[in-house]
């Protein structure tokens, strides 16, 4: 296959995944339950992070935690009591458990108290910061907090060559604007053209047999690499290109 006739093939797969359909079976339909900006963002950004393992659980574990909060995550997050706080208790999913919760809700009580967004968590005080140093500074201001670490393995690092999946595709919900209503956009700091695609094991797997990887590994280095090769197909939204290999590897195995 050559690169046009591999370019024409995955945009036509990005045209069928990338559209409402997908929404339901993704985690990416916990913070379409929420119009409010900062909803959105505390709601997807768990959801992501429940990212791995069956896709209904991570969707069931999202709605518990959702529940909990009285589906109102962003004012729960501010305006908690102990009281509160005690629902939370017992909530696990996989190796997540109510010490990372509680830990996190108390990050983003003090985030919010402060900032808007949480887009700002991203955004280094440097001037042209790069992707990578993104993530990293997200990851270093998220653990400036008092924190246990054993907490440290739920949000990944560029630092430690971690593909660093689940923020990556976090980022693509805030980042992607399109029409077709799957991503939000709801951030303006950071350009579709600088996202870097959330690399797991079907995107390795759909990526070697295109011929788009030959050395098909999850991590920093070959996410990269991908999305480089991605940027030759469309320089301003590579990452688009998630929906392809991604609906690809899940649902035409």
């Amino acid at each position: 296959m050559t690169q046009k006739e591999l370019k024409i093939f995955l945009d036509r797969k990005v045209d069928y995944y990338n559209r409402p359909s997908f929404i339901s079976n993704d985690p990416i339909c916990i913070p379409h339950r929420f119009t409010k900006k900062q909803d959105i963002e505390i709601a997807g950004f768990f959801a992501a992070i429940f990212a791995w393992g069956i896709r209904k659980t991570i969707i069931n574990k999202s709605l518990d935690l959702l529940n909990r909060m009285d589906n109102s995550p962003h004012d729960f997050i501010l305006n908690h009591t102990v009281k509160d706080l005690k629902g939370l208790l017992g909530f696990k999913h996989r190796t997540f458990n109510e010490i990372d919760l509680l830990f996190l809700v108390e990050v983003f009580k003090q985030h919010y108290t402060q900032y808007n967004s949480l887009e700002s968590a991203f955004i280094p005080k440097k001037e042209n910061a790069t992707q990578e140093e993104r993530l990293t500074f997200f990851y270093n201001y998220i653990f400036s907090f008092e924190h246990l670490r054993r907490t440290e393995k739920h949000i990944s690092t560029p630092a430690k060559n971690s593909a660093c999946k689940r923020i990556n595709m976090y980022l693509r919900w805030m980042v992607r604007k399109d029409k077709k209503g799957v991503d939000f956009g709801i951030w303006n700091k950071i350009n579709s053209s600088e996202l870097i695609i959330p690399m797991d094991v079907h995107v390795c797997r759909v990526s070697e047999k295109l011929g788009l990887l030959t050395n098909p590994k999850a991590n920093w280095k070959e996410a990269v690499q991908l999305t480089k090769k991605l940027r030759q197909f469309d320089s301003k939204d590579p990452v688009k290109y998630d929906f392809a290999l991604f609906g690809m590897g899940v649902s035409e195995k």
